[in-house]
């Protein structure tokens, strides 16, 4: 496979920040496909997408289950949900284990939202992200404005974050291979999260959401 000069220097600048933070990583893992090859998810499929994972994440929280199905409803998103996510939506008794699950989606959502625009950056996947500040973009912003006005990053910045987040989610992996914590803070339900998503928008290996590989 031809690696294109965009993509190595790319691998290279998330290897230098790791190893700065402490971060050791597998150096035979590749680059993550270039801007001219990769493609991107289109800006309205990942607003619907967004507010999808708003009202699964907040129904795993707590929201009752009328509340969140007629968030949907009333923004014509109901379509927008996967089949597990409408299976856990009419599920009016959720086990422990569903909740738990879906409730970590708020960090998949943080990652759209953020290549969305509305937040000005990522952060580092070491603790959760700021749920208020999500739940206020998601329920406050007029659908119009989300949906329709939907325009994402460039494939530099979200391929930045790709590959950064790739490498972070193979060190937490070998990390708990070895019966060790996460090295460098990383948190490793969020760096999971994060490389779901981030796959997601990516069109990596052409998967629907419900299908998303995060091999590393």
């Amino acid at each position: 496979m031809m690696i294109f000069q965009p993509a190595q220097a790319r691998k290279t600048r998330s290897e230098q920040l790791l190893h700065r933070r402490g971060i050791a990583v597998d150096s035979e893992l590749p680059p993550l496909p270039d801007e001219r090859t990769v493609r991107l998810r289109l800006d309205r499929e990942v607003a619907e997408r967004a507010l999808a994972l708003f009202a699964v994440a907040a129904r795993a929280e707590g929201l009752d289950q009328i509340a969140a199905i007629r968030f949907l409803e009333e923004r014509a998103l109901w379509m927008a949900t996967t089949r597990e996510e409408q299976t856990f939506l009419l599920d009016p008794e959720p086990d422990e284990q569903d909740r738990l699950q879906f409730v970590w989606r708020y960090e998949s959502l943080w990652v759209l939202l953020w290549a969305l625009g509305h937040l000005e950056n990522l952060g580092w996947p070491g603790s959760i992200c700021d749920i208020e500040r999500v739940t206020l973009i998601a329920w406050r912003t007029p659908v119009e404005v989300l949906v329709e006005m939907a325009a994402l990053r460039s494939a530099g910045e979200i391929l930045d974050a790709a590959d950064l987040t790739y490498r972070c989610h193979w060190a937490a992996v070998d990390a708990r291979l070895r019966g060790e914590d996460p090295p460098g803070d990383l948190d490793a339900s969020i760096v999971y999260e994060r490389h779901y998503a981030l796959n997601w928008l990516t069109c990596h290996l052409d998967q629907e959401w419900d299908d998303i590989s995060t091999d590393v």
